[in-house]
């Protein structure tokens, strides 16, 4: 049981940073290569590897080389559930805020 919550908690921290977020939803969209994906997120190339490499060795991303360049995709789609369920909370979360300043 403790492996299994451990490994839950290890994959939600390789998610749940700002820029490996911008990652998850780029590749939404399909595979992209390196080259692609730091200017689009407007990140510098070595941090934007390092944080590829790190959703690779949890699981989340896969890569493949292709002449010299590095493509990265999302090896479970599933992820996308995660981030939709967060943005669905969040979302909620202004409605009621929101109900509770209406009534205030």
């Amino acid at each position: 049981m403790e492996e299994l919550v451990a490994a839950r908690a290890e994959i939600l921290k390789a998610i749940a940073q700002p820029t490996r977020l911008k990652i998850i939803e780029l590749l939404r969209n399909g595979e992209k290569c390196v080259c692609e994906i730091f200017p689009a997120i407007d990140e510098e190339q070595s941090n934007t590897s390092r944080h590829l490499n790190i959703m690779q060795n949890c699981g989340i991303l896969q890569r493949r080389k292709e002449g010299i360049k590095i493509l990265y995709r999302l090896k479970h789609p599933e992820v996308l559930k995660i981030i939709d369920l967060i943005s669905k909370i969040l979302k909620k979360e202004v409605s009621d805020k929101s109900d509770l300043l209406r009534v205030g």
